[in-house]
């Protein structure tokens, strides 16, 4: 059996033995990345470490920690009633409020786990305030990411386009933009209605249906009161108003300044905790750790596949298919499946050149077959592995994490199962481009 095979039959048994035995994963995929580095490729540690993803693993760490601060002096909250009374209590508008925002940050420039990470402790602080499912808002927050991830402007974007000029494919960067935002707004439709958001529709928030006084004495709705005459959690204290500064500078260090998003939240943070270290004292102990051990594992071991070829043989394999449109639905699920436990951006730089010898042909074309790999690689993002998912889930307070990152699981299995065949369908067959 070759070294491939191998490592790939090892990340099989690592999943059944941490969903059969409660194991975190992550922990099992770095004896794994230890044992199959070491014995089957040949790698000392340094090839092992190699794969670590230490800017995730500042992100992770630093976001959950700043975070917490917000969580624990209550700007948070102050956030989630904000944001109520932005809608007017319309609580069904909000996941697509959240989607809308971190649509917009990606498609101005914000790489798309900078808009999560931003966006998502927000969203999921108001889902689990106001019981809504935490994969509805998780999902919202990441598909309105990935829709905008793909704007001529965006880095995605920048990217996909660059790598098809330079090899000479045909290419349409509005399609490719179009082509993704409306393939997120489909699922983000259909998980808005599977996961009960039509029932918010008929909710409101409290703060509009209360009043203050009667009508006769000029009562008002208390999401209109003045901020002196609220209760003290929707109330602008010293230390909220210092933290809602940091969350704006942490926006504009990342977006204005192209800072690291990590190192970025961890200074922040500790800033904060300078100046009031009585509600940030705790805050380090809120910090994911179980999430970033699990995340920093996996993303470990698929470094130790890429750093052995495993990647690259699978996709030879499907190069190598002399039927065209069953190696670009291979591409797309190759493209999918990859993605969901490692980087996007690299999956695409990989798969858009091995579909260069067939899209020579002319019988693919080369416009729908790029954004066909561009959603494949991008949407299953909400994939508890990759970045975004993992960010989704180390920003969810007050759940049942293991149970969520089942949840996060299975959405992003049926993902990767599904949308790349849609995409193929719509974009591929067709021959657009």
């Amino acid at each position: 059996m070759s070294a491939e095979l191998i490592s790939i039959l090892v990340l099989v048994v690592v999943f059944v033995i941490a969903t059969t035995r409660s194991i975190n994963m992550g922990a099992l995929a770095f004896a794994a990345a230890f044992g199959v580095g070491q014995l089957v490729a040949g790698l000392d540690a340094d090839g092992i470490f190699a794969g670590f993803p230490g800017d995730l693993f500042v992100v992770l760490v630093g976001v959950t920690y700043l975070f917490a601060i917000a969580r624990a002096n209550g700007t948070t909250d102050w956030l989630v009633h904000a944001a109520i009374r932005l809608v007017r209590g319309r609580i069904a508008l909000i996941p697509w409020v959240m989607f809308a925002v971190a649509g917009v940050l990606t498609g101005i420039g914000a790489v798309s786990p900078a808009a999560v990470a931003i966006v998502a402790p927000i969203a999921l602080s108001f889902a689990a305030r106001h019981g809504i499912s935490p994969l509805l808002m998780g999902a919202m927050v990441v598909h309105g990411a990935q829709g905008g991830g793909f704007s001529p402007i965006s880095i995605y974007g920048s990217i996909v386009n660059g790598i098809v000029a330079r090899e000479k494919l045909p290419g349409s960067e509005l399609t490719l933009f179009l082509a993704s935002l409306v393939a997120n707004v489909l699922i983000a439709g259909v998980v808005f209605v599977l996961c009960g958001g039509l029932k918010l529709s008929s909710r409101q928030d409290g703060a509009k249906r209360r009043t203050v006084g009667t009508a006769g004495e000029g009562g008002r709705p208390e999401a209109d009161r003045p901020e002196t005459d609220r209760p003290e959690a929707e109330r602008l204290t010293p230390a909220r108003i210092a933290t809602l500064g940091a969350l704006v500078a942490l926006v504009v260090a990342v977006l204005g300044f192209d800072l690291d998003a990590g190192l970025s939240s961890v200074t922040l943070a500790v800033l904060l905790s300078a100046f009031w270290p009585d509600t940030s004292r705790k805050a380090v102990s809120q910090i994911a750790w179980p999430t970033v051990l699990l995340i920093c594992g996996v993303l470990t071991y698929v470094g130790v596949l890429e750093e052995m070829g495993t990647i690259d043989y699978a996709g030879d394999a499907v190069s190598d298919i002399g039927v065209p449109l069953l190696a670009a639905v291979l591409l797309c699920y190759i493209g999918a499946l990859v993605s969901a436990f490692a980087s996007s951006v690299g999956i695409m730089g990989a798969l858009i050149p091995l579909a260069v010898p067939f899209l020579a042909q002319g019988e693919i074309g080369a416009v729908g077959m790029v954004a066909a790999l561009a959603i494949s690689a991008t949407v299953v993002d909400v994939s508890p592995f990759s970045t975004n998912g993992a960010l989704v889930l180390a920003a969810a307070p007050d759940v049942d994490r293991e149970r969520f990152f089942r949840q996060l699981m299975v959405y992003g299995g049926i993902v990767v199962a599904a949308v790349p065949a849609a995409v193929w369908l719509v974009l591929v067959v067709p021959g657009f481009g």
